[in-house]
């Protein structure tokens, strides 16, 4: 028996917030909705914060999210930038974990890797491979990238389900190496 799973993903933004909705059944995974919440027009970075909690607040009453995926903020030069960019993804994480909804976090990098094969792929080049994976119309794609790239949080998280976790890092090839004496082939013993 099939059991159907709602994933949330937010890309976290100060002028536009995406996010996207998937519905996952088995290893299946199809868009529900995703859009931007814009924030343009409001000029007191508290009233957008108060935004950001409605909005998201009224999407996890509208699609039960079962977990939600967010993009982790990349540390920047501009500490500003930073700061405001953390505030919005806390008050959409506290709208999250009020209502009892689990949160993953993900690093922009590996949003990418996981949806293109490249750590560094362009947000057209996201958009473009969500459009083949999840089978989306031309008319579906939405206007603003932010959406499309919080669908991706949400496809990486989907993806993550049925990838094994490693207990064992690595800091490099010199330190797997180290680690992995036994696997080595033609090394001498």
């Amino acid at each position: 028996m099939k059991t159907e799973k709602i994933i949330l993903g937010i890309d976290p933004g100060t002028n536009l917030m995406g996010y996207g909705v998937l519905r996952v059944m088995g290893n299946k995974a199809e868009m529900m909705a995703m859009g931007v919440i814009d924030m343009r027009k409001d000029t007191d970075p508290y009233l957008r914060l108060g935004k950001i909690h409605t909005r998201v607040t009224e999407i996890i009453d509208q699609y039960l999210p079962d977990e939600m995926a967010i993009e982790a903020p990349f540390f920047g030069k501009n500490v500003q930038s930073m700061l405001k960019l953390g505030r919005s993804q806390g008050v959409a994480i506290a709208a999250a974990v009020g209502h009892s909804v689990p949160v993953h976090e993900y690093a922009p990098m590996k949003i990418k890797m996981a949806i293109t094969g490249q750590g560094s792929a362009s947000k057209e080049q996201v958009a473009a491979m969500l459009q083949r994976l999840l089978r989306l119309d031309t008319k579906e794609m939405p206007k603003f990238m932010d959406a499309t790239d919080a669908l991706g949080v949400a496809y990486c998280h989907f993806m993550q389900q049925g990838a094994p976790v490693a207990d064992t890092h690595y800091n490099g090839w010199k330190d797997f190496i180290n680690k992995n004496q036994g696997r080595m082939h033609g090394q001498p013993k």
